[in-house]
């Protein structure tokens, strides 16, 4: 009987992690045997029976327990997660307190991954050097930059903070430029000492490496910080997070196929694009799900770093995300110098945007406006969408989430809005339900383009009205699983169905002079038949005529035969 054991089949044995039995034997209390030319780890029958000793869970407890069993499942990370907010809520607005979380996970993560690969390069080759070598880590973290480094300063732990995100971008750059550079801990009247202590001995808590969470499930409990940041937040939530049921209604009508090159070029915190991954994942699984190609441009320099740590923590380090304005300064462009081409792009743009910056957009070297009106220079909305129709391959499609305004507004609107429908490039339109925004209680719709559509649906728009099929909340309203399963399949059937969706054609639309307005082509009101009060009065006069008179003929009856 073999009575040598590795160190993973010790831990499964007992339940517990590997590093609770490295932390065991750096306290010298159990030290297993080293065999080989590399030195293994073995365990022996002493060792299984020396853990099995009740002192030995006394020492665990002593260490902290770092068992599995102290592992939190996705609803507790959630709630610890969300908890850290608490510190922070009251020293600064909520609206601005979540990059400071985000930043203070994201180095946590990236620290603690650290010392797991670190650990077990050492493990393998038993070399310090090797260990360290860049080559071994998806993170470079400095000696004087790591979680233990922060952990142990007692004051002006801003200013060090700082100096650490500051040694760790310089340490990884290019890929981890700009992430840090909207936190600034340093200023002690918003955090003082005491509060940034609070907060990291809060994180420290727990480790955050791979060995304890998988980019799944950490990257889940960051969506979820996200989420609840955006409805802390109110309005302002609406700017960076846009709800993942309006993302998968796109999504599951789009359908990504591996390789695609998907872009969202307002991206926000990057959640049409994780939508694009999960869709596929669940479809053909992670690995067809990797191939995805995926890039985002983000305006504002915070949600540009929610973005970037979205992507981390969720494994998908090969996204594209760039900071920039997209109608001024587009970042994605081929060496001839035009826009780049995607398979697929996805928006939520910031609606009606007053202030952007026309004249370089109607006349810029991309030829954006090129067949098309110029949009008018108080209204982005057109902007957004002519970049959008540039930015397709010739097989390319789009899902994009606009205000019903777009759908019939007049002037240089309606001109490329009628100048679209003649180039054949819409497929489907759908009304959704008011309130699914975070501070917008507007209704809002889907515009699905297609730049290569079937035989069949040429020349034809199936219009859906879903604006009634939804779940009711307090605050926001949210659509079910099988109001998104009914959305899409209705979409992908292209046929009609009574007061919820119709098939129009070009044709119809011109005759309405281009005027897309959802009620015009489907009415889901509830029609009742109008009354006329003076002719329901007429009848019951006529009836009670009808009625005395009968009544007068049987009293006659009764008195010739002498019951009355």
């Amino acid at each position: 009987m073999n009575t040598n054991y590795k160190i993973g089949e010790v831990a499964k044995m007992f339940g517990i992690h590997q590093d609770t039995l490295r932390n065991w034997e750096r306290e010298g209390l159990v030290v297993p045997d080293r065999i080989g030319s590399r030195g293994d780890r073995v365990y022996t029958q002493k060792h299984i029976d020396f853990i099995i000793n009740k002192k030995l869970a006394k020492a665990v407890s002593e260490l902290g327990d770092n068992s599995n069993s102290d592992l939190m499942d996705l609803n507790q990370l959630k709630t610890f997660l969300w908890k850290s907010a608490d510190i922070l809520r009251g020293s600064i607005n909520s609206a601005d307190y979540a990059k400071y979380i985000f930043g203070l996970l994201f180095y946590k993560r990236m620290s603690d991954v650290w010392q797991e690969e670190y650990e077990k390069a050492l493990e393998d080759f038993h070399d310090e050097e090797i260990a360290k070598a860049e080559y071994n880590h998806r993170f470079q973290i400095p000696e004087d930059a790591k979680w233990e480094v922060i952990e142990k300063t007692a004051s002006d732990i801003g200013s060090k903070l700082n100096k650490i995100f500051e040694k760790i971008t310089n340490a990884n750059s290019p890929k981890l430029d700009k992430i840090f550079d909207d936190l600034d801990f340093a200023n002690s009247d918003r955090f003082p000492n005491e509060i940034l202590q609070n907060i990291i001995n809060h994180f420290s808590k727990h480790k955050f490496g791979e060995n304890y969470y998988s980019s799944d499930i950490l990257g889940d409990a960051y969506e979820y910080l996200i989420q609840q940041f955006a409805a802390d937040s109110g309005k302002k939530g609406g700017e960076f997070y846009s709800p993942r049921e309006v993302e998968r209604v796109i999504m599951h009508i789009l359908k990504p196929h591996p390789k695609d090159h998907i872009l969202d070029p307002t991206v926000g915190s990057a959640g049409f694009l994780l939508e694009a991954y999960q869709y596929l994942r669940n479809k053909e699984g992670k690995q067809k799900a990797s191939s995805l190609y995926l890039y985002g441009q983000e305006k504002n320099l915070s949600t540009f770093a929610i973005a970037k740590i979205n992507m981390f923590l969720h494994g998908l380090d090969g996204a594209d995300i760039r900071r920039g304005d997209t109608l001024a300064d587009p970042q994605f462009i081929t060496p001839a110098g035009t826009l780049k081409k995607f398979d697929i792009v996805v928006a939520n743009f910031p609606y009606s945007i007053k202030e952007y910056p026309y004249q370089k957009f109607k006349n810029d070297r991309f030829g954006r406006c090129v067949g098309y009106d110029a949009p008018p220079p108080k209204n982005a909305d057109y902007a957004f969408i002519l970049h959008i129709i540039k930015s397709l391959n010739e097989n390319g499609r789009a899902g994009i989430v606009i205000p019903h305004g777009v759908l019939f507004r007049s002037g240089s609107e309606g001109k490329i809005r009628e100048q679209i429908i003649k180039n054949d490039l819409i497929e489907a339109i759908i009304s959704l339900p008011q309130k699914l925004f975070f501070g917008v209680s507007i209704p809002v719709a889907v515009l699905i383009l297609n730049k290569n559509k079937p035989a069949e649906r040429i020349d034809k728009i199936i219009i859906v009205n879903a604006d009634k099929e939804y779940e009711e909340g307090k605050k926001q309203n949210r659509l079910r699983n099988a109001d998104i399963e009914k959305i899409s399949q209705t979409v992908a059937n292209f046929q009609p169905v009574e007061k919820y969706a119709e098939v129009v054609t070009a044709e119809q639309i011109a005759k309405n002079d281009y005027n897309l307005n959802i009620s015009r082509y489907v009415d889901n009101s509830d029609h009742r038949e109008e009354i006329d009060v003076n002719e329901v009065l007429t009848e019951i006069m006529q009836i009670t005529k009808e009625r005395d008179h009968a009544e007068n003929i049987v009293k006659k009856h009764l008195g010739e035969i002498g019951y009355l």
